[in-house]
């Protein structure tokens, strides 16, 4: 019972998320966009604002913020042998990424790193761990083609037992979570 719960609240949150990102072009509807470069001005080729980028990442990383935390403290028992919220949500993180082309990913700020996938990749991912460490809210990028941004994804006293394991306090920690939406529309290629 206890499994199907959880899977039930995945599913739930996994829809959540399209549907939030599915949304995008209602919710900014005022805003004009750039075509990216070369492309033909068409409605179907909109291309996202930084506005509506930011919009998005904001809400994503509420949405994954709170549904870690809600199935850690309601489905996760360490003696149970489920498996680790976080790494159970990585499984929505790529099906998010398939289907919408977001990517989202967890990253090491402060504690042990419990898989070194999550260690900060390049220079942005770095400076992110420098500001989420000082107590920022968040740190972003734009390019011509991607908005970055990462934010805090809060390890309290249960995740500490595991990334924090010499710990002195049992105050908060700070993990984060990166979003990457792309600003250009996906290409459909001709068949």
């Amino acid at each position: 019972m206890l499994r199907r719960s959880l899977f039930i609240n995945l599913v739930f949150c996994f829809l959540a998320i399209v549907a939030i990102t599915g949304f995008r072009s209602l919710m900014y509807a005022d805003e004009p966009t750039v075509p990216p470069t070369g492309s033909k001005n068409s409605n179907s080729d909109a291309c996202l604002t930084v506005v509506e980028a930011r919009r998005q990442a904001k809400t994503l990383h509420t949405t994954i913020h709170s549904t870690l935390r809600v199935m850690h403290d309601r489905y996760y028992r360490e003696d149970e042998g489920l498996p680790i919220p976080a790494a159970a949500m990585g499984e929505i993180l790529r099906d998010v990424e398939g289907a919408e082309g977001v990517i989202l990913r967890w990253l090491v700020v402060e504690g042990q790193a419990m898989n070194t996938d999550n260690v900060a990749r390049d220079e942005f991912e770095k400076e992110a761990v420098v500001a989420l460490k000082s107590g920022k809210p968040s740190h972003e990028q734009s390019t011509a083609s991607q908005y970055r941004r990462a934010a805090p994804i809060t390890l309290n006293n249960h995740c500490l037992k595991c990334h924090m394991p010499d710990r002195k306090s049992t105050k908060d920690r700070r993990a984060g979570l990166v979003v990457i939406i792309p600003l250009e529309p996906k290409r459909i290629q001709a068949e």
